[in-house]
């Protein structure tokens, strides 16, 4: 990569986000392992039980495997690497750094749009239930979806483009676990003004426009539950989008609190934890909460209990230390 007459050019980076002694490294290792484990396995069910179940061939859970794979794809694009970092190396590619930028950039916007679609869906259902088959017909939940990567992709790109155009030269030292947009302006040796302006308008105007769209369609869903003059209804009418309603409150906390924050250095440590919260952790707990919340998600698992059994077995009964041997020595293999 060309940098002009700049004397130091930086074609790799170093990941400084995690701490490096022996014991915190090996206790890391395991747990970011099995939460990827628990990710990769609960996402991957949701979307084969959607695909299989005929019950479950409806919008809300044709939305719902678009979010299952998201969420496979987001937890994927860190935290493989992130394993690396912990038993092998804390370097990365400039390449390398570049190209999980984008990724992130891309499923996490995309990521929001799919939770607003899917609360654009719950308010048809509640707010307009009559013309709910013609309102959210298969071809305008595929529109969604695609408006949704659309979306994503053009985020990624408009912030993604003018970074080529910086240099990086000297300090090559990131102090976080993965390669995020802001921790990379930082590091830049020339002028950042115009990243900073596009990265600060497009994620005002997505993010806050996804936001109210998301704010408005459940008020409007909560007004409507509560002229239900019967308990039963309300608590039938309220079931239908609670699960929805707690993923979304767990993403928009984490992401407004990690884009939000003062830029101070005691702020540090607690956005890395706040990233690993909603980088690594909640992917894996929404197949979770939509598996425990979902009535329609619980009969359709049961129905696979076969399949369910093999994975099971496969990662709770087959003893602990053979696989975590086997994907240890995989992933540290030089």
């Amino acid at each position: 990569m060309e940098m002009g007459n700049q004397t130091t050019t930086v074609t790799s980076f170093v990941l400084l986000g995690l701490p490096f002694n022996l014991p915190v490294q090996m206790f890391l290792f395991l747990v970011f392992l099995s939460t990827y484990a628990a990710t990769v396995i609960g996402n991957t069910v949701i979307m084969i039980v959607i695909r299989r179940d005929n019950h479950l061939h409806r919008p809300m859970y044709f939305l719902l495997s678009h979010l299952a794979f998201l969420d496979l794809c987001f937890s994927s694009v860190s935290v493989p690497k992130l394993l690396i970092i912990l038993c092998a190396s804390q370097t990365i590619s400039y390449n390398g750094c570049f190209s999980q930028m984008c990724l992130l950039l891309l499923t996490g916007t995309t990521e929001v749009f799919i939770l607003a679609a899917m609360a654009y869906d719950r308010y048809v259902a509640i707010c307009d239930p009559l013309h709910y088959t013609t309102t959210m017909k298969q071809g305008t939940c595929r529109q969604l979806v695609g408006a949704a990567w659309t979306t994503g992709f053009l985020y990624a790109m408009m912030n993604a483009v003018p970074l080529l155009n910086l240099q990086f030269c000297g300090n090559n030292a990131i102090r976080h676990y993965s390669c995020d947009l802001p921790s990379l302006l930082v590091l830049s040796c020339t002028q950042t003004l115009t990243n900073d302006i596009v990265l600060l308008i497009s994620a005002f105007v997505l993010g806050l426009s996804s936001f109210l769209f998301t704010l408005i369609s459940y008020i409007y869903i909560i007004a409507a539950i509560l002229k239900i003059r019967s308990a039963e209804g309300r608590r039938k009418a309220f079931s239908t989008c609670s699960s929805h309603l707690i993923v979304v409150g767990i993403f928009y906390i984490a992401a407004f609190f990690r884009y939000m924050k003062p830029n101070s250095e005691s702020f540090i440590d607690l956005d890395k934890v706040v990233s690993i919260q909603y980088s690594i952790i909640t992917p894996m707990l929404n197949p979770i909460i939509y598996s425990l919340k979902n009535k329609d998600i619980k009969s359709a698992l049961v129905k696979m209990s076969e399949i369910l059994d093999v994975w099971i077995t496969l990662f709770y009964y087959l003893p602990f230390p053979v696989w975590f041997c086997l994907i240890h020595t995989r992933i540290c293999k030089d």
